[in-house]
């Protein structure tokens, strides 16, 4: 069994990552410390943005994350405010890259 880290090691460990690679990155909305579920929006600053939230898949046992929603960056806000509305536990991360970096792809971020 692997052991998980918390919500909130997690996202200071992936807002450092960030910042060391001089990326803007912000949490827009706190959500529980221990088991929150975190959803990364990448705003690219062009009116466009994509959001991610991690994925488990069932039969390989691998975690990867995957496109939630994307477009109109206003659209992809009432998408996340829709996911607040029925996760009180919800973190977002919001990272500002104009070349679309989020790091996400790292593997020691799965």
């Amino acid at each position: 069994m692997t052991a998980r880290l918390t919500s909130d090691i997690w996202v200071s460990a992936y807002l450092t990552r960030l910042r060391l690679a001089d990326i803007p990155v912000f949490v827009t909305r706190k959500g529980d410390a221990t088991a929150g579920s975190v959803l990364v929006k990448l705003n690219t600053l062009d009116g466009q943005a994509q959001a991610f939230q991690r994925s488990f898949d069932l039969m390989s046992g691998e975690r990867a994350w995957v496109v939630l929603v994307e477009g109109e960056e206003g659209a992809v806000d009432a998408s996340l405010s829709r996911q607040t509305s029925f996760d009180p536990d919800l973190w977002i991360i919001e990272v500002e890259d104009r070349a679309g970096r989020h790091l996400l792809d790292d593997p020691s971020l799965a």
